[in-house]
């Protein structure tokens, strides 16, 4: 991975999700090189309601609560009031959902070039910060 990457909820979903193997792979691949990888306390909290409420099979809560704190070893961006101010300009300017624009924000914020997602349409910028789908 070149340059700072945020990695959205889907990236580490993906990584424990069994039901496509092929993007199982590419998202285990981004995290096994992660070192230079930004997340967020939101992704964490996505991350934590999706594999335990959406995947089926759903993660048992103790052992996505362990995965949790794996991740959050990553270099973690908190949700703070700041950051909720500037995602709601980012918001409007962007027209992105205001959970998109927390991403964005955050993924501007903490220095990334780029945000690895599906959720938002791969090759837009928003002040030079790219979007890159790994799945394509």
């Amino acid at each position: 991975m070149t340059g700072r990457a945020f990695l959205d909820t889907n990236v580490l979903v993906y990584a424990v999700d069994d039901a496509d193997p092929e993007k199982k792979k590419t998202a285990r691949a981004l995290l096994a090189q992660a070192d230079n990888a930004v997340i967020s306390a939101q992704v964490l909290n996505e991350f934590y309601v999706t594999v335990t409420r959406k995947l089926k099979p759903a993660i048992d809560a103790e052992t996505a609560g362990h995965m949790v704190r794996k991740l959050a070893r990553l270099q973690c961006v908190p949700v703070d009031a700041q950051l909720v101010q500037s995602a709601l300009r980012a918001g409007q300017r962007w027209r992105l959902s205001h959970w998109d624009s927390l991403v964005v924000e955050a993924a501007r914020q903490s220095g990334c070039s780029k945000i690895l997602t599906e959720d938002l349409a791969d090759g837009a910028a928003y002040d030079g910060l790219i979007i890159e789908n790994p799945f394509r």
